[in-house]
This record gives structure tokens, sequence and C-alpha cells, in this order.
């Protein structure tokens, strides 16, 4: 099992994949640099609970072909 994720993060995450979604892969360490441009995360923790959570859907898009 997975560590839950905060409605906070996923409705970020979601509304960063809409306006930057051709930026985002699903490389984990490209994400964070890719995010660091788009918006500035001061909390090290949060980023990367952040950069983790778009990386997943990131490959869940790319699998469901959308």
């Amino acid at each position: 099992m997975g560590r839950v994720k905060s409605i906070a993060v996923k409705v970020l995450a979601n509304e960063l994949i809409k306006e930057h979604g051709d930026k985002f892969t699903t490389d984990f360490e490209k994400n964070k640099k890719v995010l660091n441009e788009v918006k500035k995360i001061k909390s090290k923790r949060v980023r990367n609970i952040l950069v983790g959570y778009i990386s997943k859907r990131m490959q869940q898009i790319k699998k469901s072909g959308i």
C-alpha cells in the first residue's frame, strides 16, 4: 500500500498538469527541475511529494493513452 496524499497535493498537481502538462514527464528528477521553473515551492518535503504524485499521474496518463 502506498502513502495517502492530501487533497491539496492532488488538486495542485492536477492544476499544474492541466497548465503545464507538456513539460512534465514520468521522470522524477526532470519533474523536480520543471516544478522549480513553473512554481516556487519552499518546502523540500512538499515539493518531493508533489513531484512524486505528478510523476505517477503522468505514468497513468501515458498508459491510458490520453
